[in-house]
């Protein structure tokens, strides 16, 4: 095959692939978030997370005049090559890494000058669900759900229990199967389902999620992906998802904010991002 000829056939396949993701979405506007999320008028929500300029440093530059935002009830995907900074602007939002300049806002407040203790109230407004889910290998799914209620609320028992049983029927488990079980008991997927019940256990406004799908067969990640989009749906949370799997990505996003050498690369709608002109953004995209 000619350079030429090899060329042509990888810019094909490349507008294959972002042909393919533009027919998945059409196909699932009627039924996704990114129909309803087009239908509101975005300035009338207030944006819940904002950064503004941050640059952040350790033996080297991580991110550098990094400015994202997500509204309240938007899902914002956060996509980019290994290495970016991806999983470190969560971290950020978390407020347990502090900019060297920069702002980052959580409902309108700078989070970087909060004391621990201040930290503390800003996070238990969020719920995590951790690369891997992170259970509690010696507590049971009820005792896993029920951990940040029993740490951070002074709900009774009997209040607890109510609650437990309610998260995980959300994410779609029956509690009378699961609640007795240990993590070892569980598939991979639905150890992720009580990963996010347990996120949601104290009832966040925010939810923050580190691959969410990684390492999960197909049917298991559409699972997820549908549950993320139900939270938003059904409970209007903001969402922020570090995200490797396009096809998800594109299916659960409002918007998507690329990270590519230390800087947001493109932030906008999925639909915005598949028909940019961008060479980069193309090449990202026929990765895939």
């Amino acid at each position: 095959m000619s350079p030429n000829s090899a060329g042509r056939s990888g810019k094909h396949k490349r507008a294959s692939v972002r042909a393919a993701i533009r027919d998945h979405l059409s196909a699932d506007a009627a039924e996704d978030v990114v129909a309803e999320a087009e239908s509101e008028d975005e300035g009338e929500r207030p944006p819940v997370i904002e950064l503004d300029r941050v640059h952040l440093a350790f033996d080297q530059p991580i991110l550098e005049d990094v400015s994202l935002q997500a509204r309240k009830g938007e899902t914002l995907v956060i996509v980019g090559e290994s290495g970016t900074g991806k999983s470190t602007t969560l971290k950020l939002i978390l407020r347990l890494l502090v900019p060297q300049s920069g702002g980052v806002c959580v409902h309108g407040q700078d989070i970087t000058q909060l004391s621990f203790e201040e930290a503390l109230e800003v996070r238990q407004r969020m719920g995590m669900v951790f690369q891997g889910a992170a259970l509690f290998d010696s507590m049971t799914v009820f005792d896993n759900v029920a951990y940040p209620l029993r740490e951070h609320t002074d709900l009774s028992d009997e209040e607890i229990e109510a609650q437990v049983r309610e998260k995980i029927q959300f994410v779609d488990l029956d509690p009378d199967r699961v609640l007795d079980q240990y993590p070892s008991e569980l598939s991979g997927g639905m150890r992720k389902r009580v990963g996010i019940a347990r996120g949601m256990a104290n009832d966040p406004e925010i939810m923050l999620y580190d691959e969410p799908t990684s390492g999960l067969d197909p049917l298991t990640t559409a699972t997820i992906t549908k549950l993320i989009i139900k939270l938003q749906r059904e409970l209007d949370v903001t969402s922020v998802v570090v995200s490797h799997d396009i096809r998800s990505v594109f299916r659960m996003a409002t918007k998507v904010a690329l990270l590519s050498e230390r800087r947001i690369r493109f932030f906008g709608t999925p639909e915005e991002m598949t028909a940019s002109d961008d060479p980069y953004i193309h090449d990202f995209l026929g990765g895939f």
